[in-house]
């Protein structure tokens, strides 16, 4: 796929202004935002495939990278993660939205490659900056620092609603309570998504 940059790239990256990318942005871009998509949408920036990466932004230039209801699309989510590290400047920071895995309707979209649990993101975390359960970290030399993680609980049904804001409290009250609930109760009360903020480790 030929990558299509319909903006001054080199003067938006020159401005002085903090650079912010919206990974899959679709038609609902936020001001402000350099838009990324695969489909040439009037709101999209630039026109390309995340699959192949970012050789079009240099390294460390990008101060935020927004990236909601797309990870799950990418077949490479290791050179996709490798490219969101190269570019991100050493302070900069990653916002994610992703679906969890005992959500019911992630499974209703056939464009999904894969689902996220609490521990996908720590693998590429070093070990002493774990939760209570370690993952295995030597499968990749890409290295984050995880700020926060949020268990979304949500419902298109109001008395649900009510009780899934009540999860969302609870367990997301400390990092043990959520590790509870995915290995305990994810398949009775399932989970919408996770949230995550990230930095690169540089």
């Amino acid at each position: 796929m030929c990558t299509l940059i319909k903006i001054d790239l080199d003067q938006v990256l020159n401005s002085g202004q903090p650079v912010i990318i919206e990974l899959g942005c679709g038609p609902k871009k936020r001001k402000g935002r350099i838009g990324i998509d695969r489909i040439n949408l009037p709101e999209v920036d630039i026109v390309a495939n995340l699959e192949e990466g970012f050789s079009f932004i240099p390294d460390n230039s990008v101060d935020e990278i927004h990236c909601r209801s797309v990870l799950e699309h990418v077949e490479n989510f290791e050179n996709l993660m490798r490219e969101i590290v190269r570019v991100l400047k050493k302070n900069g920071k990653v916002y994610v939205f992703v679906p969890h895995f005992s959500n019911p309707y992630y499974y209703s979209d056939y464009t999904h490659k894969r689902p996220f649990g609490l521990y996908t993101f720590y693998y590429f975390v070093n070990t002493e900056h774990q939760m209570r359960r370690k993952v295995p970290n030597f499968y990749t030399d890409i290295r984050i620092n995880i700020i926060s993680q949020r268990l979304l609980f949500r419902s298109p049904f109001w008395v649900t609603r009510q009780i899934k804001k009540l999860f969302g409290f609870v367990f997301n009250c400390h990092y043990s309570l959520q590790e509870f609930y995915e290995e305990k109760l994810c398949y009775i009360f399932p989970c919408y998504g996770i949230e995550v903020v990230f930095t690169a480790e540089k």
